[in-house]
């Protein structure tokens, strides 16, 4: 019998090992010095600046080998900066790590409360933290850091390349796909529709959009899920304002249906879910 468990436990390791190596970890040029990176989780941001790499996420604790070594495929630089564009673990699973490699950590002062609440370690958690916004200043590249309210989450922070004319969203854009909005952590659809709406005063038709998930977008695919979240929020107001039901508002297809047949809700959030975190949003403004 204790032979069996062991075997069983070796299996597990060997599986999750295996899982692990499947993780194809991709870098992208996108500007002069910028680059994105695809794995598990979601996208990463790297900027080569003249004292190391400047980091915008760092997906899975279990992957920051993997991303570290894919790196040096750029730079033999150190990564001495990392900004976290919110506190969900598949954007700051990594801090640790890259913590102990030598990075400082950043992010909106909300990312470090919640995930203090969550009870991360302390080499987890961001050092510097800001309320509204931040810059940092390199040789060839300015960095600016926008805090947007209850978005995403509570703690939500726009990162644009000012030079490279790159912006990195986080999950406040999910480019073809229906956006998760954390309602219990302070996000809402009032505040994501806010959110690309400052996004696009920041940026210009040859902007870059690293979004938090799914591929590299421009303006126009911002454009195109902007008008999609208010069309879809027009008309759950519309049906709560007649007086129709939650469950009947959820299961009405015809509300996403434009949407669904482009494949929005083929990602992580379902048609079904969308429809009903719009409602619970909104129903907390009623």
């Amino acid at each position: 019998m204790k032979n069996f468990f062991i075997l069983c436990t070796l299996l597990i390791l060997f599986s999750t090992y295996a899982q692990d190596k499947k993780v194809k970890i991709k870098i992208d040029s996108i500007s002069k010095n910028i680059y994105m990176i695809k794995g598990q989780g979601g996208n990463i941001g790297v900027f080569k600046s003249e004292k190391g790499l400047f980091m915008i996420d760092d997906q899975f604790a279990k992957l920051s080998e993997q991303i570290i070594l894919k790196l040096k495929s750029i730079s033999n630089q150190p990564i001495t900066t990392v900004i976290n564009t919110h506190y969900h673990g598949d954007h700051t699973g990594g801090n640790e790590n890259m913590t102990k490699n030598g990075a400082t950590i950043f992010a909106q002062k909300n990312v470090r409360s919640r995930m203090q609440s969550k009870q991360k370690t302390i080499l987890s958690l961001p050092v510097i933290t800001f309320d509204e916004g931040l810059q940092f200043y390199f040789k060839n590249e300015n960095i600016n850091a926008f805090h947007v309210h209850n978005a995403h989450t509570d703690g939500d922070a726009l990162i644009y390349f000012t030079k490279g004319n790159v912006l990195h969203m986080g999950d406040t854009f999910f480019n073809g796909r229906y956006p998760y909005i954390d309602i219990k952590s302070g996000g809402s659809i009032q505040g994501y529709i806010k959110a690309s709406e400052k996004a696009l005063l920041l940026i210009n038709d040859n902007t870059k959009i690293i979004p938090g998930h799914g591929k590299l977008a421009s303006k126009k695919d911002l454009e195109i899920f902007l008008k999609m979240l208010k069309e879809i929020t027009n008309r759950i107001t519309e049906e709560i304002d007649s007086g129709k039901s939650q469950d009947e508002i959820i299961k009405n297809e015809n509300i996403t249906a434009f949407y669904d047949m482009k494949g929005y809700g083929k990602g992580y959030i379902s048609s079904e879910k969308i429809r009903e975190t719009i409602y619970s949003s909104l129903a907390l403004t009623k």
